[in-house]
């Protein structure tokens, strides 16, 4: 159940230092229920860091997260996941010597309900669940255009696959919130487009909510309702696409305090 504001996820002046560098600096974000929001900045802004922060690969010195009103601030990833945040990695993390159908039905156990016992005896209800799981994994895998690659090992995949993969095994968490980091990083100009299309489909079709960092601005400012910018850690700006191009903080951070190009110029590059 989402709270009143009907906000599924809630970043309360999170921060994270490493040593003296403080990567991340009250860090703040609301995520209405179905939104798609943007995530940008240039190279070394913090962006990775938030997700490891929401995501419990780190714990923030200070602040919290809370999701669909429960409080997860420095529970496990595994954890995390079960309670409904899942994302994809910069660099793919996929099990290369599983097939591409095990890599999503790893995802769906995340649901599973058979324990140690039902699964060594092979009870029913144990059947009954793998059954299940195939099922929605080979779902999924229809979704994103893999389903004629199942049974091939994840590491023969062309990269772009790879990355569709990656975000089938997420949505096989059923998660409430999408984190996806950058997943047109390698992409051809053609995959990008179904990459939106696809993005647009698993908001519609799964009522998912979606953070997405991406470098290539070009998607971002397509599909992104609203846009974060993160600068050395701290949020420099938020807003519609166009209201973001033009912030004169965000074209500086982009293109530096000296530079006189246009916002459009400043849309056009990226980073982490």
């Amino acid at each position: 159940m989402t709270p009143p504001t009907d906000a599924v996820l809630e970043v309360r002046s999170i921060c994270k230092s490493f040593g003296g560098l403080k990567a991340v600096q009250e860090f703040n974000l609301t995520l209405p229920r179905g939104s798609l929001r943007g995530l940008i900045g240039p190279n070394g802004a913090g962006k990775t860091t938030v997700f490891n922060l929401l995501t419990g690969v780190y714990k923030p010195d200070v602040g919290s997260v809370v999701l669909g009103g429960r409080e997860i601030t420095g529970m496990r990833p595994f954890r995390i996941a079960g309670a409904g945040l899942s994302r994809t990695f910069q660099n793919i993390r996929l099990f290369g010597e599983l097939s591409v159908l095990d890599n999503v039905r790893l995802g769906c156990h995340v649901r599973a309900q058979h324990g140690v016992f039902r699964s060594i005896v092979r009870t029913p209800f144990h059947r009954g669940e793998e059954r299940a799981i195939e099922a929605s994994a080979r779902r999924l895998l229809g979704v994103v255009g893999l389903l004629g690659r199942a049974d091939e090992q994840a590491k023969n995949l062309p990269y772009g696959d790879q990355r569709r993969l990656e975000i089938a095994r997420a949505l096989a968490t059923e998660p409430r919130v999408l984190l996806l980091d950058e997943p047109a990083a390698g992409m051809n100009s053609q995959e990008k487009v179904a990459l939106r299309a696809l993005i647009q489909r698993l908001r519609k079709e799964f009522d998912a909510t979606i953070l997405l960092i991406e470098h290539d601005m070009g998607v971002v400012m397509d599909i992104c309702e609203r846009i974060t910018v993160l600068d050395y850690g701290k949020t420099i700006a938020e807003g519609t696409p166009d209201e973001v191009q033009s912030n004169p903080a965000v074209i500086e951070a982009y293109l530096g305090a000296d530079a006189d190009a246009g916002s459009s110029h400043a849309a056009s590059k990226g980073g982490r």
